[in-house]
């Protein structure tokens, strides 16, 4: 990510990505329209996801998710989960996946 600050976010994206790298996750930015759903996937591996942007919600194992903007959320590998942008905006949310 080319910035360390988002001009948009009070989340520092670049520390983000410094700490998961750290803890041994990938981190990249999504970005969703309004009414934008991923629905039903599941990953072999760890995710960790971050809202910077909108408002944003994971349902993971049928348990429905809505963070604050800046709050860290884990989905266990192999956990059914989908991803709904709620707000009436766009949507930017990290996410990052366990390295191998």
């Amino acid at each position: 990510m080319s910035e360390n600050r988002d001009r948009r976010s009070p989340v520092d994206v670049g520390a983000v990505e410094r700490d998961w790298r750290q803890r041994g996750f990938s981190c990249d930015v999504w970005v969703d329209p309004p009414g934008q759903v991923w629905a039903d996937y599941v990953h072999d591996v760890d995710e960790l996801v971050m809202v910077v942007e909108g408002e944003v919600e994971f349902e993971i194992d049928g348990v429905v998710h809505r963070p604050a903007v800046g709050e860290e959320l884990f989905i266990p590998a192999r956990a059914p989960h989908t991803v709904r942008n709620v707000g009436r905006g766009t949507s930017r949310w990290l996410y990052g996946y366990r390295r191998c």
